[in-house]
């Protein structure tokens, strides 16, 4: 019987790491991988997953032009498996860059009825950057730029098949239907995903049984009770909500049970697919050290964090209390200056209604899209009033500012001598950034570039 999972082709030309992706999405080394071009030659198949997205996975030869011969069969193969598939992921590899062969074949794609989601591989380091930005050229709507082998850009790559899978659930649900089966999705589309995060025994299955009125998870004084990252479905104000408890994390040199390495696994996967965290902390010991490197985990993943202060019961001074934590949030963590910072109580339900309305505001500021021409009316007065320092006598000209994607917002600064920018100035644009499109809490990412214009048409 065909399966009715939906069929998700990963497809490119030879060596560009489509075996390395089809791996991973596994879960196990199923497809040999080797530097060489051309090791695989017929098209496999396997049962994989991204996030909460099972798949049916295809892997294809390395596509070719030649008419005869052994990459005629598997350039078939390829197209074989584009004819049954309902989505492809197109690879290209980010350190070579855009090549005469990837446009011939985005040009085949464009043929095929079918989803394509443009990723840019090996952009792991500064080296596959610019061919991520060189991607634009191809057409093919925004390229994710992701690393196979080191697993960067998967929660990326998971929105955007969240996205394309919807133009063909309907079929895949009515094939569900004819075999008895239900599909976890609807016409809503995907649920808002929230991970809830922390040290153990802060407080995060109890938060989560507050939140949803009834006794979901286990809870207890031992720490260490929540092993796996649970998701549980939820309903807020007409929205689908999926609430992702977490194992709590402790310093890496204190885990020395294999079982506790792999939950920990799990809830740093758990924060990678998540879109907000809530991160507890202790109101009677504040963002102690490993608070802080979780913060810095969800900050580092792009990841929109609200810290929700548990216990507020116990403390006295409730008023200067909070002002010295928000003092000490900001100066400890400035680089998401304006998270939310909410005490709570999930024993009284004290500070517990405020929880998703911060989360409502902060994902809209996450997903945010600012027009070209207001990013640039803004450059030009940010440079105005305060130019970039000169560096051997020549000054950075900062020259056009754009953003390449939300989620969260990412900004590309072309400018003359980028390498010479200061991380100073680019504190500066960044603070700016936050300060003048109203993005309080959302991480930001500047790249600064000397290259040309990636929006410039090609003359």
């Amino acid at each position: 019987m065909k399966s009715t999972l939906p069929a998700l082709a990963i497809v490119g030309r030879p060596n560009v790491g489509k075996s390395t992706l089809f791996n991973r999405l596994a879960g196990k080394p199923l497809a040999i991988v080797d530097d060489r071009p051309g090791v695989t030659r017929d098209r496999r198949e396997a049962r994989g997953r991204i996030g909460d997205l099972e798949l049916r996975l295809v892997d294809t030869a390395g596509y070719e032009d030649n008419k005869a011969g052994i990459e005629a069969r598997m350039r078939a193969q390829t197209e074989a498996a584009l004819d049954e598939a309902d989505v492809c992921i197109f690879l290209i590899d980010g350190r070579e860059g855009v090549t005469a062969m990837d446009e011939r074949f985005a040009d085949i794609l464009r043929r095929h009825d079918i989803p394509v989601i443009l990723a840019v591989n090996k952009c792991e380091g500064s080296k596959g950057e610019y061919g991520a930005l060189e991607a634009w050229k191809l057409g093919m709507d925004e390229p994710v730029p992701i690393s196979a082998a080191h697993g960067e850009g998967m929660g990326d790559l998971y929105a955007r098949l969240t996205g394309a899978l919807k133009q063909v659930r309907a079929r895949i649900r009515s094939e569900l239907e004819a075999q008895g089966l239900t599909g976890e999705e609807d016409e809503e589309g995907a649920p808002l995903r929230l991970a809830v995060a922390g040290r153990p025994n802060v407080g995060k299955s109890t938060l989560i049984n507050a939140l949803i009125g009834e006794d979901r998870l286990i809870t207890g004084p031992e720490a260490g009770l929540t092993r796996d990252a649970i998701a549980v479905q939820w309903e807020w104000d007409g929205r689908r909500v999926r609430l992702h408890d977490t194992a709590g994390l402790r310093k890496r040199g204190k885990v020395d049970d294999r079982l506790e390495r792999m939950s920990a696994a799990d809830t740093l996967r758990a924060i990678k697919f998540a879109e907000i965290v809530l991160l507890l902390v202790d109101a009677e010991r504040p963002f102690e050290k490993q608070d802080l490197t979780i913060a810095d985990k969800v900050v580092n993943e792009g990841r929109g964090l609200i810290v929700l202060i548990t216990k507020w019961d116990l403390i006295e001074d409730k008023q200067a209390k909070l002002v010295e934590l928000r003092e000490e949030f900001e100066r400890l963590l400035p680089q998401i200056k304006g998270a939310p910072l909410i005490p709570i109580s999930s024993i009284s339900g004290r500070g517990l209604d405020k929880i998703m309305p911060a989360v409502t505001e902060l994902h809209k500021n996450w997903d945010v899209k600012v027009k070209t021409r207001d990013l640039n009316d803004w450059l030009a007065e940010m440079v105005q009033r305060h130019p970039p320092p000169a560096v051997d006598g020549r000054r950075v000209k900062p020259r056009y500012l754009s953003q390449t994607k939300a989620r969260p917002p990412t900004f590309v600064l072309m400018a003359s001598r980028a390498s010479q920018l200061p991380d100073s100035y680019k504190r500066y644009l960044m603070n700016g950034l936050r300060e003048a499109f109203d993005l309080p809490g959302v991480p930001i990412r500047l790249i600064v570039k000397g290259q040309k214009n990636p929006y410039a048409k090609d003359k």
